[in-house]
């Protein structure tokens, strides 16, 4: 995945792959990391940013997402 601007580093490449690509080897991320890291640069807390379903609120970021500073400039 290709990321560009918003406060995020250039040149950064993230984990490592298996020799042939089939899965990663180091560093993984889920998409609830990258959706908690581009609502921090949006400068909203991915914790508190919920949507109300069904009578229940529900976080964008479900129970996993952390935030990536290693990926921030």
């Amino acid at each position: 995945m290709l990321l560009a601007g918003g406060g995020l580093r250039g040149g950064h490449v993230h984990g490592k792959t298996h020799e042939l690509g089939w899965g990663v080897v180091e560093k993984p991320v889920e998409v609830n990391d990258l959706q908690a890291t581009l609502l921090h640069q949006f400068g909203l807390d991915h914790l508190k940013l919920t949507y109300r379903f069904p009578g229940r609120d529900f976080r964008l970021t479900d129970v996993a997402g952390n935030v990536q500073h290693e990926w921030l400039g």
